[in-house]
C-alpha cells in the first residue's frame, strides 16, 4: 500500500490471467481447509498471546503480537483473492475483524481488487498501491514532503517512517472522505467501528494493555513488516510484467506473508491459495523470470542489503503515468 489509499474507486473485476475470478473460483474446493484452519489459528493466537500482557514480558509479548498481526494481513489479502471459500459474504466474515483497527476492510477490499488491474500497475493515479507521482502531483507537495517520500524510498526510511506516514495520510484522507461521504464512506467506517469495539474491549479490559502501547509497540510494527513485503514488489517499467518482482528462498518472511514473496506468480494466478504458490513457482521459475525480466531478489535481506539507504527507484514515474493502451 502507498500513502495514495484514497485515490478514487473503480470497478475493474478481479481477473485469474484473462479469466475473471468468480470463473476461476469455480475451478477451486469449495473450502480451502488449510487456509480456514490457519485462520481459526490465528485468531486464537491472538487471543492467547494478548492475553499473557502483565504475565510475559512485553519485549515478549508485543513482538509475537506484531508477528500475528502481520499474519492476520496475509490472510485477509487472501480472503480479497476469494479464499477459503466460493462464497464472498462468507470469506468477508472470517476477514473483517480488524485487529490493526486501522483500516477498514471494505476500502481494502476495493483497492486491492483495483490493484491487480495489471495494466495499470504503477501507475501514479490508477494504482492505489502505487509509490510513484506524476509530475503535476509532486509539483503541489512541500518541500518538508517531497523529502519525507524521498526517505521512504529507502528500506530503512521505509520501515522508519512508513507506518507512520502511509497510516497518517490515510486518516486524515478519509476524513475528507466522511464529510463529503465519498464512496459511501460513512456507512463503512460506521460497520469498521462497530467491528472494533470487541478488539478494543478485549485489548483494553479483559487484557489490560493500554490502547497507545497496542499502537505503537504491536500494530506499527506489524505495518513495518508488511512494508519489508511491499518495499521492492513493483517498479515501473515498459513491459506490464516486468513491474513485478520476486524474492526468493525467503524461508521465515515467506510463510508469514503466505508466499506473497512470490509476487510475480500471484499477480498472473491471484486465484491460486497460499500454499500452492511456492510449488508451482518451482515447476515455472525459469518462465516467470524470463517473462519478469529476471526482477528477482534471493531473500529479503537482499533488498535491505541492495536499498538500505539507496532509493529503491525514483519517485517521479518515468513517463508520468503508464500508457493508456496496455501492452
Amino acid at each position: 500500500m502507498s500513502s495514495k489509499l484514497n485515490t478514487p474507486l473503480a470497478t475493474t473485476p478481479l481477473t485469474a490471467g484473462n479469466v475473471p475470478l468468480a470463473l476461476a473460483a469455480r475451478d477451486r474446493a469449495a473450502v480451502e481447509v488449510p487456509t480456514l484452519l490457519l485462520l481459526f489459528a490465528t485468531y486464537g493466537a491472538w487471543l492467547a498471546v494478548t492475553r499473557l500482557y502483565g504475565h510475559w514480558p512485553l519485549i515478549i509479548v508485543a513482538p509475537l503480537v506484531a508477528v500475528i498481526l502481520t499474519l492476520h494481513s496475509s490472510l485477509q489479502h487472501e480472503c480479497v483473492h476469494g479464499h477459503p471459500t466460493r462464497w464472498e459474504k462468507l470469506n468477508r466474515v472470517l476477514a473483517i475483524v480488524p485487529l490493526s483497527l486501522w483500516l477498514p476492510y471494505n476500502h481494502y477490499w476495493r483497492l486491492h481488487r483495483r490493484h491487480h488491474n495489471d495494466s495499470r500497475l504503477t501507475d501514479p493515479l490508477d494504482d492505489p498501491e502505487s509509490f510513484y507521482w506524476n509530475r503535476e502531483q509532486w509539483e503541489r507537495l512541500t518541500p518538508l514532503v517531497r523529502w519525507l517520500l524521498k526517505v521512504q524510498q529507502t528500506f530503512a526510511g521505509r520501515l522508519l517512517i512508513g507506518p507512520f506516514w502511509i497510516i497518517g495520510t490515510f486518516l486524515h484522507r478519509e476524513w475528507e472522505y466522511l464529510r463529503d461521504n465519498r464512496d459511501n464512506t460513512r456507512l463503512i467506517w460506521l460497520e469498521h467501528l462497530a467491528w472494533c469495539v470487541p478488539v478494543i474491549c478485549w485489548v483494553k479490559f479483559v487484557c489490560g494493555i493500554p490502547l497507545w502501547l497496542y499502537v505503537l509497540a504491536m500494530i506499527l510494527p506489524s505495518y513495518a513488516l508488511v512494508l519489508i513485503r511491499s518495499f521492492a514488489e513493483h517498479r515501473a517499467r515498459p513491459a506490464m510484467r516486468e513491474r513485478v518482482a520476486v524474492v526468493e528462498y525467503s524461508w521465515i518472511l515467506g510463510p508469514l506473508f503466505l508466499f506473497n514473496n512470490l509476487h510475480s506468480l500471484h499477480h498472473e494466478s491471484p486465484q491460486l491459495p497460499w500454499y500452492e504458490l511456492p510449488g508451482r513457482y518451482r515447476r515455472e521459475r525459469a518462465r516467470l523470470l524470463a517473462a519478469n525480466g529476471g526482477l528477482v531478489y534471493r531473500t529479503y535481506f537482499d533488498v535491505a542489503r541492495r536499498f538500505m539507504f539507496r532509493s529503491h527507484d525514483a519517485l517521479l514515474h518515468p513517463t508520468d503515468g503508464v500508457p493508456a493502451v496496455a501492452d
